[in-house]
């Protein structure tokens, strides 16, 4: 497996951008003030008191630049609900049985997945369209990851359009794992991208298991197409706030119901 980047950026510092990014109440037009924010938060008046080497301030000049490939509509969302969309991921990871074959779509959550795989060896054969997905699973070895490519989508940073659903179709898969825009257990999934819930339908019917992550804030929530019917949903995994009518419903429906507690996970280590 890959070793982590050594970017020697301060895990405190980290956090303290995220909290900045995550406090600015949605204004992305330019971040860069934002990251430029939460640095002069972390060092202070007198950077030598934080014995930061020069290394590390040129690194940190360039986050902004890094992010970058992150500054999409998809962006807004990449901070929304991080904690559930992370242990939805872990829990989903479980699911994949090594060597398989796996497609994943490149929703927020999907990303987070595509971040828990990325540090496992499991010697998987990921299929995605979406950009993102190739950049977190691409540097490491233990994986063989194949883009599909097509028209490039900026909004989600996914490539979409009749090429790459020619694509999808060549493929079958073990799981597909995607994620929605809202979620009726009664009825299925629904999206607003006309481009990308093409190639999600593609890829749930060319696979054996549709494995949906979904947090509990996309729950009783339509949006303008239908994507996925809730009879080609096997398994839905979510977290432990999600409403509990509904997943009861699902249970009863004959579907796989997986929770991961948001709450014990904050507990740990």
């Amino acid at each position: 497996m890959r070793k982590p980047l050594n970017t020697s950026i301060p895990e405190e510092l980290i956090s303290r951008i995220n909290e900045v990014v995550s406090n600015s109440k949605g204004d992305y037009r330019d971040r860069s003030h934002l990251v430029e924010q939460a640095i002069k938060f972390y060092i202070g008046d007198d950077i030598s008191q934080r014995g930061i080497p020069a290394k590390t301030l040129s690194n940190l000049q360039n986050i902004s630049v890094a992010s970058s490939l992150y500054e999409t509509s998809l962006f807004p969302r990449l901070s929304l609900n991080i904690r559930e969309k992370q242990v939805i991921a872990e829990q989903a990871a479980n699911l994949i049985e090594p060597r398989k074959t796996v497609f994943i779509d490149g929703s927020t959550t999907c990303i987070e997945l595509a971040k828990v795989l990325y540090r496992q060896d499991k010697r998987l054969t990921v299929v995605t369209n979406s950009t993102l997905i190739c950049l977190e699973l691409g540097h490491s070895n233990d994986n063989k990851v194949i883009g599909i490519g097509g028209e490039f989508e900026p909004g989600s940073a996914s490539f979409v359009g009749h090429t790459c659903e020619d694509a999808v179709e060549k493929f079958y898969f073990d799981y597909a794992f995607l994620s929605t825009k809202g979620f009726i257990p009664t009825e299925g999934t629904f999206e607003s991208s006309m481009g990308t819930l093409r190639v999600k339908q593609l890829a749930a019917s060319h696979c054996t298991k549709v494995v949906l992550l979904v947090d509990y804030s996309k729950f009783g929530q339509r949006s303008l197409c239908k994507v996925l019917d809730i009879s080609q949903i096997h398994s839905v995994v979510t977290d432990s706030q999600a409403p509990l009518e509904a997943t009861d419903l699902l249970r009863k429906s004959g579907h796989e119901v997986l929770i991961a507690n948001v709450k014990e996970s904050q507990g740990e280590g």
